[in-house]
């Protein structure tokens, strides 16, 4: 059974590179779509598809809104043959342990079940910190916190692309979202990624200011500290081109003083939202 990828990007030249490397021995095809990056994120796809050019298909788009963002997903799920797809944001770096569990379910299972969910690691600040799982707020396979629907079986009936981008989803032909359909046809994997959302993606924040939702993506808040032996995904020790930025940056100090002052509120806020108090 095969499995495709599905990598839409706009200025994510820190971890692209990162991403793009933990999954590519392990999926059959990347659809790399750029909707009109202005720093090195289209140098970054050129550079795969140049290394593994019967594996990614690389495409230029410009003009893509929030509101047209569901039909580039939809643009994306058309394009693909395969009876699977993963989910790849530019974002989104996989232990090569992870991604092996979650293809060795789907290639298992995946005429049993239709979706798959994982956890995630939520950087913030650096990718020495991290969100405690308690500020999660996603509901999904009957848990919530920080987790993920990232693989999808394309046979769903009339699966199709719905909502603009914030609110964005896939939806069957009833219009339900996939992760309200059948639980029992949802897999739940112990299998994270490091998830790098909450931190600058571009080279400049003018750069991250270009893109949707982006202003609202950044976090000052203190986080967790990973321990000394934390085992960090594979794709961050490979060797790289030079042009590609070192995951391995410290928070600054200013970083640090508004995170002192904003963690507390964000404590507060979370506890009246969602009843959560964990940092």
């Amino acid at each position: 059974m095969k499995i495709w990828a599905h990598t839409l990007v706009k200025n994510e030249e820190r971890y692209l590179w990162y991403a793009l490397k933990s999954v590519i021995n392990h999926v059959d095809k990347i659809l790399l779509w750029d909707t009109g990056s202005t720093d090195n994120t289209i140098e970054i796809c050129e550079y795969f598809k140049k290394k593994y050019p019967t594996k990614i298909s690389f495409k230029r788009l410009k003009g893509v809104s929030a509101e047209s963002f569901p039909k580039v997903r939809q643009m994306m799920l058309d394009e693909t043959s395969s009876g699977w797809f993963l989910v790849l944001d530019g974002d989104e770096v996989w232990w090569e342990d992870s991604i092996k569990k979650v293809v060795s379910k789907i290639k298992k299972d995946g005429e049993k079940i239709e979706s798959v969910v994982v956890p995630t690691f939520n950087v913030v600040g650096d990718v020495y910190h991290y969100q405690d799982q308690n500020t999660g707020k996603y509901t999904l396979a009957g848990k919530t916190g920080h987790f993920a629907l990232r693989a999808i079986k394309r046979s769903i009936p009339e699966l199709s692309s719905k909502n603009p981008h914030g609110t964005w989803g896939w939806v069957d032909g009833r219009g339900k979202m996939i992760q309200d359909r059948n639980p029992k046809k949802i897999a739940f994997i112990d299998a994270p990624y490091m998830h790098f959302t909450n931190v600058p993606r571009s080279s400049t924040r003018e750069e991250d200011l270009k893109v949707i939702k982006r202003k609202k993506k950044l976090k000052y808040e203190i986080g967790k500290t990973f321990p000394s032996d934390f085992y960090y995904p594979e794709a961050l020790f490979v060797k790289k081109p030079d042009f590609i930025p070192s995951p391995w940056e410290v928070i600054t100090n200013y970083y640090k003083v508004r995170a002192y002052l904003e963690t507390p509120l964000k404590k507060i806020k979370r506890k009246f939202e969602y009843g959560k108090v964990g940092y």
